[in-house]
């Protein structure tokens, strides 16, 4: 288990966890199309700026620019999860009452997990999916708001499609996270930015005032854009559902920051939640998977060092000192090993 990706993971839900309370702040005042609007441009905005200034802030080495066999991943994504997703749960939210649909969107993080296992073919095993449960538990305990009604299907089929949508982005994110995780975000909040500015305005929305959308833009560069940085750093190195997993932590996350920072009670549902959350994050971290596998032949660029999976011959163009990014090609190899689903490890079980 990469301890660091782990890390990645958690710290990106703390991030978007404490953006939360944060955003509540202005959702009073600010339409939800036009608030996510903000939200994204901010991301996109902000990480332009940071991949520009400081580019070895987020990496040791240097990462690969975003190629034109990734492009149809990458567009798919953003149409999934920062068009359709958004679009989906402006109609649900419209249609649904609040506790229902705090609930509903628990289901992002199971529908990543299960599009990873059973489409995109990450392996698993019944303590990956017993930690997955009680995350997902412990997600719906922090989010319980009351008892859920359905008053009709239309909002809450709503806001499960969305939850689809964004496990889909999060599994064909995946598929680009060799890429330069800045580019990523950046084009991500760049597009998805205007268009969900676009369908607030169009929805009868109205532009905050200065400050309100100063404070939107921080909050998206923050929670939204520093955080799926982090993300994609996580998804290369632990595969989706995962890093998935770890991100389900978001709500509690939010709640304990607005225990702290907005002076909310303490309440057995955190508490509970939070038991729930720390088994399933226990059977995660302890995993071990370990057996002989295959690795096919392949090419590609990303950071590396000349570990087990790269001994790879340079030339006198490629970069020396370690860890370097270059183009280099790995050959057939079999043995065992303890791994997890990253982008080296992405054989059938």
């Amino acid at each position: 288990m990469n301890r660091t990706a782990v890390l990645y993971a958690l710290v990106s839900a703390a991030l978007f966890g404490v953006s939360t309370p944060a955003a509540k702040v202005l959702v009073g005042s600010v339409h939800p199309a036009v608030l996510a609007g903000l939200l994204y441009c901010g991301a996109g905005a902000g990480i332009a700026i940071l991949r520009r200034a400081w580019p070895s802030m987020v990496s040791r080495a240097p990462e690969v620019a975003i190629s034109r066999r990734d492009l149809p991943w990458l567009g798919a994504a953003i149409a999934a999860g920062g068009v359709l997703g958004p679009l989906l749960l402006m109609l649900g939210l419209g249609r649904t009452d609040a506790a229902t649909s705090s609930l509903l969107l628990t289901f992002e993080g199971a529908t990543t997990a299960l599009m990873a296992w059973f489409i995109f073919h990450e392996n698993f095993d019944r303590r990956i999916a017993l930690g997955m449960i009680c995350l997902i538990a412990g997600a719906a305990i922090v989010s319980w708001q009351g008892t859920p009604t359905l008053d009709s299907l239309t909002g809450p089929l709503a806001i499960i499609g969305a939850c689809v949508f964004w496990g889909l982005d999060n599994n064909l994110t995946r598929k680009v996270s060799l890429a330069d995780p800045l580019q990523i975000v950046e084009l991500k909040g760049l597009i998805a930015g205007p268009f969900n500015l676009a369908l607030g305005l169009l929805l009868g929305g109205a532009l905050p005032n200065v400050a309100a959308v100063l404070a939107a833009t921080f909050v998206g560069f923050v929670g939204y854009g520093v955080s799926l940085v982090l993300f994609v750093f996580a998804l290369r190195d632990l595969g989706t559902a995962r890093t998935g997993a770890y991100f389900a932590t978001a709500p509690f996350i939010g709640s304990a920051v607005s225990v702290a920072a907005l002076a909310e009670p303490i309440t057995a549902q955190l508490l509970a939640a939070g038991c729930w959350m720390a088994v399933g994050v226990w059977l995660h971290l302890s995993e071990r998977h370990e057996h002989e596998h295959a690795h096919e032949a392949m090419a590609h660029a990303h950071p590396h060092v000349h570990d087990e999976h790269h001994q790879h011959a340079h030339d006198t163009l490629d970069p020396p000192g370690e860890p370097h990014t270059h183009f280099h090609e790995h050959k057939p190899m079999r043995h065992a090993h303890p791994h997890v689903p990253d982008m080296h490890h992405t054989h059938r079980h």
